[in-house]
């Protein structure tokens, strides 16, 4: 069983940085190979997308071979495929990994080593959306750490070597947790299959046979999701990491590595542990009503535009949290509502933090500064950028027409019938976000325009594509949300229905 559509989709980025690393001189050629590179994973992407039959919950364009480990105890699989969860994921990443390059294109340092490093990011990101073998899933999640520590060790600005560490040892004890859970389960099911693994653990933890208890193992494991999402009080790398990582970084950071957090819980936590999601969710919901609100306060004390971007990204992911805690259900019942919408904040959070990250790395660009009150009158100097700034601010706050509102009325629709407090909380914290996105954008696109700026200049046309794409997609998403929130309905509602049916044995229990 080999379609072979998502192992090129995960390995041509690699096979791109092999190409610039052994083969291609210069830098103007390694750029146009980047270039080209990251196009084709985006028509990829896009290809992968559209064959998905949203008419199938099954995983799709599989890529399998058994053994790929050759020691018959392990059966570890070379094992990838796609469903409702992964298959936006994947385009998600094909879309910010172009504006990622694209963004990269003034890089003058090392420009070789820099494309090669971006080009093996995505391959790590793309490859832990669509695995389906734990180990390989594994695998894949540890790849992303070097390149990650390279690129904001050594392109970024501030005090990167500390930055990069700190987000170092963060993700890697993140992961240490994760490894000694995946174990845990090797060990007591036999296998690293994850489409086993739900059944599996069901039958070893009523067979008694887990070797530690389930409620142990979905700890190990959430907590280096908790890492990657972040969650209060998990979440001081980030900050540091965005403000001192070059902007195609904090592009791809923001985008789609927080997301693999959100996924793994999604996919793992409440996935192959349906019993302790329900018992955790009020916990799950409590630390995404804390992520919101604290994020947006601090949120209004940053003067550092990437920083505040970065602290707003932890208050958003805060509603992945308040969506999946929405399967606790009422009075035993369900609804794939509320997790529908945390999917979706991923991927709008996704399009939309990736904008917003690329817009002030051009302003940054042009006007030599992110302190907010040096800027001002930005608007007139540069109003494309001004225009997706203002935009992108907009679809932050959630306003209607763009994917900002589409997930967040997904979250607050499932959450609020379940936890009415926790969710009206966070809602609060939409108030908030709308007065620190407004103050941001007052204080520099409006105003009385500067004599330092007035030789600055507009995006130019390389630079304005990434940001048209991800407008469209904004854009899109927020007019027709369907063609991504079908997908994601597809793949949790399997989910869904674990989740009911321990609902049910927990209630017929009681009886």
């Amino acid at each position: 069983m080999f379609s072979g559509w998502l192992t090129a989709a995960v390995f041509l980025p690699m096979v791109g940085a092999l190409l610039i690393a052994t083969v291609v001189r210069g830098d103007r050629n390694v750029r146009y190979v980047a270039g080209a590179v990251s196009l084709a994973e985006l028509a990829l992407s896009i290809v992968i997308f559209i064959k998905f039959d949203l008419g199938n919950s099954a995983f799709q364009l599989v890529d399998k071979a058994e053994n790929w480990i050759p020691f018959e105890s392990f059966r570890v699989q070379y094992f990838l495929g796609v469903d409702g969860l992964s298959a936006p994921l994947v385009l998600l990443t094909g879309l910010l990994g172009m504006a990622a390059v694209f963004a990269s294109w003034g890089i003058k340092h090392r420009v070789r080593e820099y494309f090669v490093w971006l080009l093996l990011l995505q391959t790590a990101v793309m490859g832990v959306f669509v695995s389906l073998d734990f180990l390989l899933f594994f695998i894949f999640w540890e790849l992303e750490l070097l390149p990650m520590f390279f690129l904001i060790s050594i392109w970024g600005s501030g005090r990167r070597e500390y930055s990069a560490m700190k987000f170092l040892i963060f993700t890697f004890l993140g992961s240490a947790f994760m490894l000694v859970g995946i174990l845990a389960l090797f060990f007591s099911t036999g296998t690293f299959d994850m489409t086993e693994l739900p059944d599996k653990i069901a039958a070893a933890r009523i067979a008694g046979e887990l070797i530690v208890p389930a409620g142990m193992i979905f700890t190990l494991l959430i907590i280096a999701f908790a890492v990657k999402l972040p969650v209060w009080p998990l979440h001081t790398w980030l900050p540091d990491a965005h403000t001192d990582a070059p902007t195609a970084v904090s592009v791809m950071l923001a985008g789609v590595l927080l997301k693999m957090g959100g996924y793994g819980m999604i996919r793992i936590s409440a996935g192959m542990f349906p019993e302790v999601i329900v018992t955790a969710a009020f916990a799950i919901g409590l630390f995404g009503v804390i992520n919101v609100l604290y994020g947006a306060f601090v949120t209004l004390r940053q003067t550092d535009l990437k920083r505040l971007i970065a602290f707003s990204s932890v208050s958003h992911m805060g509603f992945v949290l308040i969506g999946i805690s929405s399967v606790a259900g009422v009075a035993g019942v369900v609804s794939p509502v509320g997790l529908s919408g945390a999917a979706l904040q991923m991927f709008t959070h996704g399009t939309i933090a990736g904008l917003m990250f690329l817009v002030v790395g051009l302003m940054y660009e042009k006007a030599h500064t992110r302190y907010i009150p040096d800027l001002g009158g930005l608007a007139t100097r540069m109003p494309v950028i001004a225009a997706v700034f203002l935009l992108t601010g907009l679809a932050s706050l959630g306003l209607p027409g763009t994917s900002g509102f589409v997930s967040e009325i997904l979250v607050f629709l499932g959450a609020f019938p379940v936890y009415s407090w926790l969710t009206g909380a966070a809602a609060f914290g939409i108030v908030i976000t709308a007065g620190y996105i407004l103050w941001m954008i007052q204080r520099t696109l409006f105003g009385p325009s500067k004599e330092r700026f007035d030789s600055i200049r507009d995006a130019t046309v390389l630079e304005m594509v990434p940001l048209l794409v991800l407008v469209v997609a904004i854009i899109s998403v927020g007019i027709y949300p369907a063609f991504i929130s079908d997908a994601f309905t597809l793949g949790v509602d399997p989910i869904v229905q674990a989740i009911q049916a321990a609902q049910d044995q927990t209630l017929l229990v009681l009886r």
